[in-house]
């Protein structure tokens, strides 16, 4: 007892910790404005999908400065060049005035800029599109040598001499002004004290003499030289508006970049839409929610209570645990939230079915949990930790949402291990307490009476037909991806993709676009008056996305563009290859884990089984024409994690019968650990289903591609399990036995480590 209130109290305090640390996301905003400011701050930063804002990935051109280089000596002015330019573009961005943007490096040569409440990034792209090289020169002579460079403004060609006599980086501070006289904006600048000198010296000696400016290969203006300037201050004039002479003051303060960048991606989400995609998420993943702590208390009534109790206590230290990291909610987010909730699930039914085995054995309610919790410890951590190798990967590998989904489903996974075994063991144990004696019932239909414990339900007797009736189900989804293909998204194919709202009809609309002789697909998107116009990768520029919207406006005033995604095509060959790469990973991290936990036909039979799970699912994308995006690869990689999970269950317990009764027939052992499992397997696909089910219904196309994938996955790994996987362990371990160089002397029951001889004789096999 002192043991239980030493837990019991350890556990209130982390319980306590990190629901006070998940409150400033749940509460009002009402009640929250009435908290300290430190304590309002310590929440969950919504993603740009959903607060609304831009999204841009810019591509540092470091061709110049390393042309002739290579190895070390190449990667090294690179990485300087990328940290120069991302202090650059922060400083630039700090002078907009935009609020909290976030500035990142993303692998190589990439810099992330997210501009939460920006749905308009054009100004942006421009400021940060600009090098911003400024310098001095004076006009060639003619017959010397010169560098001819065209004017800003006009057809005129300036020869000037090739090296400059001062250049930005002794600009001190520059602003915007007014010329006296003629009213026109121009750039005021000061120099530091070396520049001062340096001008001073210039103006001195070449009074008479047309001094240029160059911004960015360029002359803005060549002024005559009047007078000696010796206070270390000048103006440039060029016919700017105000506007244009306050960016060029603001690049010039914030100094210049040391190569060119290049918009490479884009994503622009309204706020508007933003605000409709919370009201969805939250909406569909309360109803899921609802449904799987219905489910169990259904299953399981007063004992389904105290697993609902560890559920949400999961959820709530999950929100905390997440805005203790500074971690981002995004959509997608959201859905791995629900997701994790409904896998979390898993660990309860897998212990309350283990404990309703070891109380039907005879033991008292305690010893039943303590055996029950016992046996499901293992299983519980295989299949926490394969579904981890699969979301480590999405979150290296992914980018931007599907991060967020990734880093939410890791937390909620490892979460999820502390409720479930630790919260909900005490809560158990409190509902025991004083009870030593008598036996322990769990209510609910009992599966596996004593006439199913003689008798289990003969899933191998169907082994054949299932095994040819997946292949050929994998051969012909495998077919389709030949012809007609995956309907891939911008992610993968580049281009952009803009969602346009507006009352006109879908015809009206192609006709404006034809008109403007505007390649495209147009196509219903979501509701009545939705639309998804997509232009293709050779079309990615500025002019061209504002020539089409300009064609939709000149048809229908009303229109409006709540979301704008822009992948150039470098990004989507990156995101190609990645996904690949991913997907690969995954699979042989799966086969190393299972490799070293299980002898290796279980492993092997996992990653056949795996592949045909995955190729079922491509053949179902392509047969419902759903977008291929980076949120689908996403859910396949979700998929390999709980396809496994699956299977872990499943094969754990075979193992361990085998090791109980090794006299007994192979096929026998399958068919008594499938009807053993066949309760938790149901129930735990049942449960993960309905939590997804509200998203895939109503969750809006942003998750479609995500949920409907899981829910097809969840069906086919489920049935996978029981029909696939088993029978394939049985025919690769007695492959492996034939053919091995041990095939006389079968190896251990308990892993795959080492050999050791079975009394069955003809059954010669190793589990």
């Amino acid at each position: 007892m002192n043991r239980f209130w030493i837990r019991a109290v350890t556990y209130g305090l982390v319980i306590v910790l990190g629901l006070g640390a998940a409150l400033p996301s749940l509460l009002p905003p009402a009640w929250l404005s009435a908290l300290p400011a430190a304590y309002q701050s310590h929440s969950l930063t919504l993603g740009l999908d959903l607060q609304g804002g831009s999204h841009l990935l810019l591509k540092v051109d470091t061709d110049d400065l390393t042309r002739g280089k290579s190895g070390r000596e190449k990667a090294e002015i690179r990485d300087d060049a990328v940290a120069r330019s991302l202090e650059v573009v922060r400083r630039r961005l700090n002078e907009t005035g935009v609020v909290e943007p976030l500035i990142v490096r993303q692998g190589d040569d990439g810099i992330v800029v997210q501009l939460p409440g920006v749905t308009d990034p054009e100004r942006i792209k421009t400021l940060l599109g600009r090098t911003a090289k400024l310098s001095f020169h004076l006009l060639a002579e003619p017959g010397t040598p010169a560098r001819r460079l065209p004017a800003s403004e006009g057809d005129r060609v300036y020869p000037l001499k090739p090296l400059p006599l001062l250049d930005g980086g002794n600009l001190e501070d520059a602003r915007l002004g007014f010329e006296p006289r003629t009213g026109q904006p121009v750039v005021n600048f000061q120099l530091d004290d070396e520049g001062a000198r340096k001008f001073a010296e210039i103006t001195t000696h070449h009074v008479g003499d047309p001094f240029a400016v160059v911004l960015d290969g360029k002359v803005i203006t060549a002024p005559v030289i009047r007078s000696p300037i010796t206070a270390g201050r000048g103006q440039i004039s060029g016919g700017f508006d105000a506007r244009e002479a306050g960016d060029l003051a603001l690049l010039l303060r914030a100094g210049a970049l040391p190569a060119p960048l290049e918009v490479v991606e884009q994503r622009t989400v309204g706020p508007d839409l933003g605000g409709d995609q919370i009201r969805m998420g939250v909406a569909t993943g309360l109803i899921g929610a609802a449904l799987v702590l219905a489910f169990m208390v259904l299953a399981y009534r007063r004992w389904g209570l105290i697993a609902n109790t560890a559920l949400v206590i999961n959820l709530g230290l999950v929100i905390g645990l997440l805005a203790s990291l500074g971690a981002t909610l995004t959509l997608p987010g959201i859905a791995g939230l629900i997701l994790s909730v409904g896998m979390a699930v898993d660990a309860n039914i897998l212990i309350n079915e283990r404990i309703r085995e070891e109380a039907r054995r005879g033991r008292s309610g305690q010893g039943a949990l303590r055996a029950g919790f016992q046996r499901a410890y293992a299983t519980i951590l295989d299949s926490n930790i394969t579904t981890l190798i699969a979301v480590g990967l999405l979150f290296q590998f992914g980018a931007g949402p599907v991060r967020g989904f990734a880093v939410t489903m890791a937390v909620g996974l490892v979460v999820s291990l502390f409720t479930s075994i630790s919260v909900t063991r005490l809560l158990m144990e409190w509902r025991l307490r004083g009870r030593t004696r008598g036996t322990l019932t769990l209510p609910g239909p009992d599966w596996l009476g004593a006439e199913r414990r003689r008798r289990p339900i003969r899933f191998m007797a169907v082994r054949g037909r299932g095994i040819v009736l997946s292949l050929v189900l994998s051969v012909a989804s495998l077919g389709a991806l030949a012809w007609p293909g995956l309907n891939t998204g911008i992610d993968f194919q580049g281009g952009v993709a803009m969602e346009v709202h507006t009352p006109a009809t879908i015809d009206t609309l192609r006709g404006g676009l034809a008109a403007s002789g505007l390649e495209g697909s147009l196509q219903r998107f979501g509701d009545d008056g939705q639309y998804l116009l997509r232009l293709p990768a050779g079309a990615y520029s500025d002019a061209r996305i504002e020539a089409a919207k300009a064609a939709l406006s000149a048809v229908s005033p009303e229109v409006s563009y709540p979301r704008l995604d822009v992948v150039g095509p470098s990004v989507s060959g990156g995101f190609v290859e990645t996904s690949i790469l991913a997907v690969l990973l995954a699979g042989a991290g799966m086969l190393v884990y299972l490799r070293l936990r299980f002898a290796p036909h279980f492993a092997w039979a996992a990653l056949i089984t795996l592949g045909l799970d995955l190729s079922k699912t491509l053949g179902f994308l392509v047969l419902t024409g759903l977008e291929f995006n980076l949120t689908t690869v996403a859910a396949l990689l979700t998929l390999i994690g709980y396809s496994v999970n699956d299977k872990v269950v499943v094969f754990d317990r075979m193992r361990e019968n085998r090791a109980l009764d090794p006299e007994r027939p192979l096929e026998d052992i399958i068919d008594l650990s499938l009807t053993q499992t066949l309760r938790r397997t149901l129930f735990t696909s049942l449960t993960t289903f309905l939590a997804i089910l509200p998203m895939g219904l109503a969750g809006g196309p942003a998750v479609t591609s995500f949920a409907l994938p899981v829910l097809f996955g969840i069906v086919v790994g489920t049935s996978s399990s029981m029909f696939i996987a088993a029978p394939m362990a049985m025919f690769l371990e007695r492959w492996f036995s034939a053919e091995g160089p041990a095939a006389d002397e079968p190896a251990s029951l308990q892993d795959g480590s080492g050999p050791a001889r079975s009394p069955s004789g003809s059954q010669s096999s190793y589990l």
